[in-house]
């Protein structure tokens, strides 16, 4: 089976959007088990390493979570 790779770093911004709410990893799964997103801690880790794909619910999530619009994930990618 081929795994699909991601075809933009997004990882990279929601990290930095994640520094820049001053949040943890712990925190931020939290966060989002909390809106109904089941996560675990290294499946987030995986998302900001970009080793797996974000959800669209999960990305609008974190949008609300770091209070960010969508368009500050994909900056430096379009």
């Amino acid at each position: 089976m081929q795994k699909i790779r991601p075809d933009m770093d997004i990882g990279h911004n929601i990290q930095r959007l994640r520094k820049r709410s001053k949040l943890t990893q712990d925190q931020v799964v939290a966060k989002l088990q909390l809106t109904g997103i089941e996560m675990s801690k290294s499946t987030y880790a995986k998302i900001e390493t970009n080793r797996m794909n974000v959800k669209v619910s999960e990305l609008i999530a974190l949008c609300n979570i770091f209070n960010a619009d969508i368009s500050e994930f994909f900056d430096g990618l379009l």
